[in-house]
């Protein structure tokens, strides 16, 4: 076996532990004698699965009985869509913060829906970051607000939760369980799986049953959270290998406990950072006090050395280091399953990088 170290931004790097037992279980599950992915979501086998695998996230979390966890495909997208529809009504508005890319997209699917207040943004500025808690300008009486609390293309994190005054929503696709979080301060939040919690695929959407039963009925059955919270997001066939596979990932993530992960994740990120700042060649995209534990944005001096340090750092078994074809330069995505040894073959390469072409 020879595995790379994937800095891919989603899908992105799971468990090896999670990996390998999966491959075990692919054939026979636990000696049922099929696949998870050929049992009927309806029976005793994977009935264990789908509920210890709810069970172990809200434990994670900290999320009690007043709370449901819904597996909903079309990934973090789907939900930017979903969201309006089932709670912006006629005569209400809603409150965006634009925070970047993914914000940005979320805010442009509700306008399409209803009214949108955009109470801060700083979607453009360059270092990118996230806005100050003093900027935000809430509005009295909103359906709801809507924040990213990282954002994977700037590579800038949301370091403290803000109190909107309304139902509070967060698209927390790169960070989630990354780092301490209350997620009480949230009304709803909701994850594309496939860079801290799973494959790709499908969203996870943690709701307060109160507010889901808020949701509008005159949309179809399927894009209605009532839905997915009533039928315990068993309506119709989920994706049941990605929800074993988010199981399994939560096991883990519990297993490793997540004062260590945190830690982990705060120690892997500063090694990339300590480089950066040391470094004239080097230059980081995002401003000091917004810079993401989970995606490190860089400059090299000219795009021909990042093309360069791509094209080396590849060969040595590094790969996708790549930024987003928007904005250029370099990322490393370091999600919870990224292992220490990759980050330390990274920093040993730009070290060696800079000295050859500084």
């Amino acid at each position: 076996m020879s595995r790379v170290y994937n800095f891919s931004a989603g899908p992105a790097v799971l468990p090896l532990e999670v990996l390998q037992n999966a491959q075990a279980d692919l054939v026979d599950y636990k000696g049922c004698g099929m696949s998870v992915m050929e049992m009927s979501h309806r029976g005793k086998d994977y009935d264990a699965i789908h509920q210890e695998a709810i069970a172990t996230f809200k434990e994670l979390c900290g999320l009690g009985d007043d709370w449901s966890v819904c597996f909903i495909q079309g990934g973090a997208s789907m939900q930017f869509a979903m969201i309006p529809m089932n709670f912006l009504g006629a005569g209400q508005s809603a409150d965006y913060a634009n925070q970047g890319t993914w914000s940005n997209k979320a805010l442009k699917q509700a306008q399409m829906i209803g009214n949108v207040n955009v109470v801060a943004n700083c979607q453009k500025d360059i270092p990118t970051r996230m806005p100050a808690n003093d900027e935000f300008k809430w509005t009295a009486g909103a359906a709801y607000s809507h924040i990213c609390t990282n954002e994977t293309i700037s590579g800038a994190e949301l370091k403290v939760i803000p109190d909107s005054g309304s139902p509070l929503i967060g698209d927390m696709s790169s960070d989630i369980l990354s780092c301490e979080r209350d997620y009480s301060k949230f009304t709803m939040f909701y994850a594309g799986a496939q860079k801290n919690l799973g494959p790709s695929g499908m969203a996870v959407v943690a709701i307060r049953k109160e507010f889901a039963e808020k949701g509008s009925t005159s949309i179809p059955t399927m894009l209605q959270y009532r839905t997915y919270v009533d039928e315990n997001s068993l309506y119709n066939t989920p994706p049941t290998w990605g929800i074993y596979i988010f199981g399994e990932t939560m096991k883990w993530v519990k297993k490793m406990g997540k004062e260590n992960l945190f830690k982990l994740n705060a120690e892997k990120a500063k090694k990339i950072y300590d480089v950066i700042d040391g470094s004239g060649f080097y230059r980081g995209t995002a401003l000091k006090e917004y810079r993401s534990n989970m995606n490190v944005t860089w400059r090299l001096p000219t795009e021909e050395l990042e093309a360069q340090f791509i094209k080396e750092a590849t060969a040595a078994g590094m790969k996708s280091l790549k930024g987003h074809r928007s904005v250029g330069g370099i990322r490393a995505s370091i999600y919870n399953a990224f292992p220490m040894a990759g980050v330390d073959c990274l920093v040993d390469f730009m070290k060696e990088f800079e000295k050859k072409n500084g």
